[in-house]
C-alpha cells in the first residue's frame, strides 16, 4: 500500500476551500492508502505566533481533522513537534541544501518582501518540510499548486541525498487534485480563499455559523450580466462559486448551469448558502464534541506514538548514512 504525508499549519481556522481542496480529499484516500496526516506547528513559528493562540489553533485543527472523518483506525494523525526526528532530520535536509536554492523560493520571496528582519527559520522552511516527507517513506503528498515547487525541491534534495551518501529515501510524486484544488477569495477570485487574508468577507471559515455563511455568499462579488454560467477567464468569480456548490452538493456545473438558467444571482447565492451550511454543519456538530474531549488527546498521543515508530526507525538510517553518532557495538 503506498503512503501518503500531508501536513497543514496551525495558523488559523480552517476554510471552506482547504476543506474542498484538500480535506474532503483526505478522507476518500484513507481508505485507499497509509495515511499520515501531521499538524505542522514547528513550520507555524516561522513567523511570530502567540504561544496561547498557537496552541489553541493546534488542539482546533486536530478537531476538525476528526471531524471531517479522517479516522485514527486507518490514517495516523500527529503534532510534528511531538515527533523530534521532524527537526533532527529537517537539520540534515539543510546540510545538503544550497542557499541559492532557498532564496529562490516563491513563498520565502513573498513572506520576505519589504520587511527589515525574517527569521532565517523561513529561508529553511523547504528543508524542513523534505523532513516531514521523507520520514514516512512518503509515496504521494497531495498539495495545492502554491507547495508545488517546495515539493519539487524535497524531490530533489531526496535525490541528492541518495546519490551523495545512501539510497534510503523513497522519492514523493506530487499530486494536485484537478477538482477543488483551488477554491478562491469571495471578494477577488483572482486570489486564493486563504484564511491569512485580513478580511474575514473573503473566505468562509469552517467554523462559521449559518447568518455569517449567508451573509457572506450573499456580499460575494459575481458580474454585471447576470448569466451564471461556468468559465474561468471572463466569469472567474461566478465559476468559483459555482465550483463551490458542485463540489459541497456534488451536482455536476453543467447541470447546475442548466438549473439557474434564466434565473439571477439572488437565487442561485440563496440555494448556495444553504448548501454550504448543511456541509459545514455536521462538522461543526462533530467538532464541538471533540474540542473539550479527552478522546482528542488519546488520538493524538496514539498519533504520536505511532509516528514516532516510524520517523526514529528513517532517523536511524538517515544517520548512519551520514556518519552520525558512534559506530554500533557488534
Amino acid at each position: 500500500m503506498k503512503t501518503v504525508f500531508s501536513g497543514i499549519q496551525p495558523s488559523g481556522t480552517l476554510t471552506l476551500g482547504n476543506y474542498l481542496g484538500a480535506m474532503k480529499h483526505f478522507v476518500d484516500m484513507q481508505d485507499d492508502y497509509n495515511c499520515y496526516f501531521c499538524i505542522v506547528d514547528q513550520h507555524a513559528i516561522t513567523v511570530p505566533q502567540d504561544r496561547i493562540k498557537l496552541r489553541e489553533n493546534i488542539r482546533s485543527l486536530a478537531a476538525l481533522y476528526l471531524a471531517v472523518g479522517i479516522d485514527q483506525e486507518k490514517a495516523t494523525l500527529f503534532i510534528q513537534s511531538e515527533v523530534p526526528a521532524h527537526a533532527q532530520l529537517g537539520w540534515m535536509m539543510q546540510c545538503v541544501s544550497y542557499i541559492g536554492e532557498l532564496e529562490r523560493m516563491t513563498q520565502f520571496k513573498d513572506k520576505s518582501h519589504g520587511k527589515e528582519a525574517v527569521s532565517s527559520a523561513l529561508l529553511t522552511y523547504p528543508p524542513l518540510m523534505a523532513a516531514d516527507i521523507l520520514l514516512y517513506k512518503t509515496d504521494i503528498v497531495p498539495v495545492g499548486d502554491d507547495q508545488k515547487q517546495h515539493l519539487e525541491l524535497t524531490r530533489d534534495l531526496a535525490e541528492r541525498f541518495n546519490k551523495k551518501y545512501n539510497d534510503i529515501f523513497t522519492i514523493p510524486e506530487v499530486r494536485i487534485p484537478k477538482v477543488g484544488a483551488r477554491i478562491m477569495s469571495l471578494n477577488d477570485p483572482s486570489k486564493k480563499m486563504s484564511k491569512s487574508n485580513p478580511n474575514p468577507k473573503s473566505y468562509i471559515s469552517m467554523l462559521d455559523d449559518a447568518a455569517t455563511i449567508t451573509k457572506k455568499i450573499k456580499s460575494a462579488v459575481t458580474d454585471t450580466d447576470g448569466i451564471i454560467r461556468f468559465d474561468r477567464d471572463e466569469k472567474p468569480a461566478v465559476s468559483n462559486l459555482l465550483s463551490i456548490y458542485s463540489l459541497c452538493s456534488g451536482t455536476p456545473i453543467a447541470e447546475l448551469e442548466a438549473r439557474y438558467a434564466g434565473k439571477g444571482y439572488g437565487d442561485f447565492k440563496t440555494d448556495l448558502a444553504e448548501v454550504v451550511v448543511n456541509t459545514l454543519l455536521p462538522i461543526q456538530e462533530r467538532y464541538n464534541q471533540l474540542i473539550e474531549s479527552e478522546e482528542l488527546d488519546d488520538i493524538l498521543d496514539h498519533g504520536a506514538k505511532k509516528a514516532n515508530h516510524v520517523a526514529s526507525r528513517m532517523m536511524e538510517k538517515a544517520e548512519r548514512a551520514m556518519g552520525l553518532g558512534r559506530k554500533s557495538r557488534k
